[in-house]
């Protein structure tokens, strides 16, 4: 049976298609800003063949939609790795195999601090809160936690807290893993929700709920 020969895009058309695919933001973010540039140019060279410049030599809307495929194509590949290794990336409490007591990670928070590197100091104190909570039989050592799921099963214990524990995990994430810039206020905050913690009483221990140690 007869097919349809394929359409070809004209140099407007094709750029149009390019344009549309490339500008997706997993792209944008992912590729290397060379092959942003080299987009750059060729859609410079698709503008000289819109019949503006009279010496342009005419090229076959084959060949521009060849290497419109192989631009393409290009993105794709080397856009997939590093979306992947996002998609991927775990987003776990503790280092692998990190055995460190809650002060040890208080004393290199306390250390992080004083040189200013906020953005560890917030993580150390955070890891320190959930070792805190392990330590007590509050949380189970379990390799592979994540921040949301501490928050989640402290929140359950610490119903009070509930909001700064989700405050917490949040933060902790988005400094650990999205590199997010942190300062002071943000430590003092993690401190704060640490100190409180250790001094409550979990839900589980009693029927008052979350109230102060004596």
């Amino acid at each position: 049976m007869a097919t349809e020969p394929p359409v070809l895009p004209g140099a407007e058309e094709a750029r149009r298609w390019a344009a549309e695919e490339l500008a997706k933001p997993e792209y944008r973010e992912a590729a290397p800003s060379w092959l942003d540039t080299l987009w750059r140019n060729f859609l410079d060279w698709l503008q000289s063949l819109d019949g503006s410049r009279g010496d342009a030599p005419s090229v076959p809307g084959v060949a521009i939609a060849l290497v419109i495929a192989g631009i393409i194509a290009a993105a794709v590949i080397l856009a997939r790795p590093r979306l992947n290794a996002r998609i991927r990336q775990p987003k776990d409490v503790f280092e692998l195999g990190n055995s460190l007591a809650a002060a040890d990670y208080r004393a290199r928070a306390e250390a992080a601090a004083a040189a200013e590197n906020w953005g560890d100091a917030v993580v150390d104190r955070f890891r320190a809160m959930v070792r805190t909570a392990e330590h007590r039989t509050i949380l189970d050592p379990q390799p592979g936690r994540t921040a949301d799921e501490v928050a989640q099963a402290l929140s359950v214990q610490f119903a009070a807290e509930a909001g700064p524990l989700r405050w917490a995990a949040e933060t902790f994430d988005g400094i650990r893993y999205g590199n997010r810039p942190a300062g002071n206020g943000q430590y003092r905050e993690m401190v704060g929700l640490d100190t409180r913690l250790e001094a409550m009483k979990p839900a589980s221990a009693g029927s008052a709920g979350t109230v102060p140690v004596p």
